[in-house]
């Protein structure tokens, strides 16, 4: 058995006015997670409990992120959340703001049978 990536998934969010950067965060991994449908697990009977996630965040302030409120958005699996510098700040001067714009990457991978599920060209 060895663990493969079975899907991989990016998403955006960002913040317009409280620069916070677990909200962005928050968002970027659900605009990810909406862009999935694995049903892989119903089709061949594998149970989505055995997924393990990872979640990547990009942001320009990385200690400013809850990674537990992150975590707590992937519905399956064991979750492990990193955060990086990474994402945009956009400064408005005329209104002393900042828009934060977080990045995420989420890949799933599974402990699969080697040689049980493959691609046939």
């Amino acid at each position: 058995m060895s663990l493969k990536r079975i899907i991989l998934e990016m998403g955006t969010g960002n913040d317009l006015y409280g620069e916070d950067y677990t909200k962005a965060a928050v968002r970027a991994v659900q605009d990810a997670l909406h862009h999935s449908s694995l049903t892989l697990f119903r089709s061949l009977g594998i149970d989505r409990e055995s997924m393990h996630i990872t979640v990547n965040i990009g942001v320009q302030k990385p200690h400013a992120v809850d990674i537990e409120v992150v975590a707590q958005q992937v519905p399956f699996g064991t979750v492990e959340v990193n955060v990086e510098l990474g994402g945009l700040n956009v400064l408005d001067p005329e209104q002393d703001t900042v828009t934060v714009i977080a990045t995420a990457a989420i890949a799933a991978r599974l402990e699969l049978p080697d040689g049980r599920f493959s691609l046939s060209s």
